[in-house]
């Protein structure tokens, strides 16, 4: 088709075998949007497309992804509210008929038939973010391996016990989002060894960073997981700025000494409130002080 759709907050693109997504960055668009910047949707990955009306005066586009095409909506798994849905375009009332126009084109083109799930993603995984906060520790993500270094003020004793940790890609089964809007937030990742074990809570759990307070916003936490997915299901590195962060990463080597004595000093702490033995303390306070 060739035409655009302009929209609140976005504007679709329709193309001979997909519609790309391009999302504005104005102040008043919704974070989530503005992280994702554009997406290419296959038509093969719409499973049906519908028009509705929408509040105040509008009405809604709606293009209804097949089950397992895009890692967004997978780990998504339906906690994102309406208007941060990124397959729904709203526009004025009175766009309604030139709405209705390219529905009924977009339903012609779609293959109704399909309804077994991919055998990998359809649409591209989010350009990782590489890294974010959360509340009890900082998540990055280089393409291959998924590394949790916490912070002496959010995390647990359970955490510290077990020291920061890198999960490569290859160990993993999958990766569970709770959304930070909801009551304790988080993002799990799921280990091949232990994944029919029943996971305790998650500020308990060294594979899982928990949210609040700000710390783990879904615009940053929610592509972070879709990379991440995406990552395990196809085994093989997500495309983005990895190499950098990995180069970055050797450049600097050494940890900022002002982090490792708070780090100290937190363990000082637990050791004298008897959550740390005397050969613990000796041996994680070793460890921080070979990494000055």
């Amino acid at each position: 088709m060739g035409d655009v759709l302009a929209g609140f907050h976005a504007a679709w693109e329709f193309e001979s075998d997909s519609v790309l997504i391009r999302f504005e960055r104005g102040i008043r668009t919704p974070k989530l949007f503005q992280a994702l910047g554009e997406r290419r949707i296959p038509l093969e990955a719409i499973a049906a497309v519908t028009l509705t009306p929408g509040k105040r005066g509008t009405v809604v586009l709606h293009a209804e992804p097949r089950p397992g095409v895009d890692p967004l909506m997978d780990v998504a798994a339906g906690q994102l509210k309406d208007a941060c849905d990124p397959y729904r375009l709203v526009l004025p009332a009175e766009r309604e008929t030139l709405a209705e126009y390219y529905a009924d084109e977009l339903r012609a083109m779609l293959d109704t038939d399909e309804d077994t799930r991919p055998d990998g993603y359809l649409v591209a995984p989010p350009g990782a973010p590489l890294q974010f906060k959360a509340y009890d520790g900082k998540a990055s993500f280089d393409g291959t391996s998924v590394s949790f270094r916490w912070f002496w003020t959010g995390a647990s004793s359970a955490k510290w016990k077990a020291g920061d940790k890198t999960f490569p890609v290859a160990d993993l089964s999958g990766v569970e989002w709770r959304s930070p809007e909801l009551f304790e937030g988080y993002l799990r990742l799921v280990h091949r060894a232990t994944a029919e074990e029943h996971p305790g809570q998650a500020d308990q759990d060294p594979a899982a960073v928990v949210f609040g307070l700000g710390y783990g916003p879904v615009h940053e936490s929610l592509p972070f997981a879709a990379s991440v997915l995406a990552a395990v299901r196809s085994k093989a590195p997500v495309p983005s700025s990895a190499g950098q962060l990995r180069a970055d990463s050797a450049a600097t080597g050494r940890r900022d000494p002002a982090d490792i004595a708070d780090r100290i000093r937190h363990l000082g702490e637990l050791h004298q409130a008897g959550l740390v033995t005397d050969a613990e303390f000796t041996s994680k306070k070793a460890e921080l002080l070979a990494q000055l």
